[in-house]
């Protein structure tokens, strides 16, 4: 047994879809956060594996919570990584790597990590996340695909050629290809200027994505009101300036082109020569117009 682990539960899977769901690296709009979040909440899980958090994680960045009552140190919630199982509605079985990105020993934690998903025969890895992008929010939120099989890539994800750092899901992928396992990450593109706050489009197109790659059920209905609410109250705060209005015009023109065109190209495709629309001005705008709703 790995020592980075913990065997808590072995239950019985069959082919489960492995989803990979750490915090700690780039998730705009909190796009796969949420998405997590509604897996936990719409699924019943199994706590599998427990990972040694003294061995991955630096705990001066992310440092326990300390429980107080009346001056009374109470106890402490230590952050985690855990491997749980879970069934979807028809039975199809998952296995949710969630909590927080190692801080060390990546290479270990990857071999560890898929070493546990091909133990309970796993057949395919799939990994959530959301990068800000040039895109309008009154547009389907897109999927980028970041994947170690290109037969997953179809004509509709965006796929992009690029070098860029990656997070601890990129090493769990490349892993799982070296021993033979499919592994697919899905990226949701959230349009710049709502990145900062939560954009429910983003996860409603994960899980949906998810939900397809890996033929499950997830109720995904709560997310796509919340996202509808969302576009309604953008919606309106655009309207009231014409800045806004016209930036986002553009960010509509440039999706609509790349899309009536049959592309499929990274981020800042179609907008041509001039620069990015600034979108500081209309989210420090939004934030203020929420406060007032709530």
């Amino acid at each position: 047994m790995s020592p980075l682990f913990e065997l808590v539960e072995r239950p019985d899977l069959e082919s489960p879809v492995v989803v990979l769901a750490l915090d700690g690296w780039v998730d705009a709009g909190l796009g796969a956060g949420n998405a997590r979040a509604t897996l936990l909440g719409v699924l019943d899980t199994v706590t599998v594996a427990v990972f040694d958090s003294d061995e991955l994680l630096d705990h001066r960045a992310r440092r326990p919570t300390m429980h107080l009552v009346d001056g009374v140190n109470t106890g402490l919630t230590w952050p985690s990584i855990e491997l749980r199982a879970a069934s979807d509605a028809d039975g199809n079985d998952l296995l949710l790597l969630v909590g927080a990105e190692p801080d060390h020993r990546w290479r270990a934690f990857s071999r560890a990590a898929v070493d546990l998903a091909m133990e309970f025969g796993a057949r395919m890895v799939v990994g959530l996340g959301a990068y800000p992008a040039p895109v309008p929010h009154t547009r389907p939120t897109r999927l980028a695909v970041a994947t170690t099989d290109p037969s997953f890539i179809s004509s509709g994800p965006v796929r992009a050629t690029i070098d860029v750092p990656s997070g601890i899901q990129g090493a769990v992928e490349r892993r799982a290809h070296e021993v033979g396992l499919p592994a697919i990450g899905l990226w949701a593109q959230v349009p710049h200027y709502v990145s900062a706050m939560p954009y429910p489009a983003a996860s409603a197109a994960l899980l949906d994505g998810l939900a397809e790659l890996g033929g499950l059920r997830i109720d995904t209905e709560a997310l796509h009101r919340e996202a509808q609410d969302t576009r309604r109250r953008l919606d309106a705060l655009v309207a009231g300036n014409e800045e806004h209005q016209h930036m986002v015009e553009q960010l509509e023109a440039a999706a609509d082109g790349d899309a009536g065109a049959g592309t499929a190209q990274g981020p800042g495709a179609g907008l041509g020569p001039g620069p990015l629309p600034s979108g500081d001005e209309l989210a420090a705008e939004l934030e203020r117009f929420l406060r007032e709703q709530d």
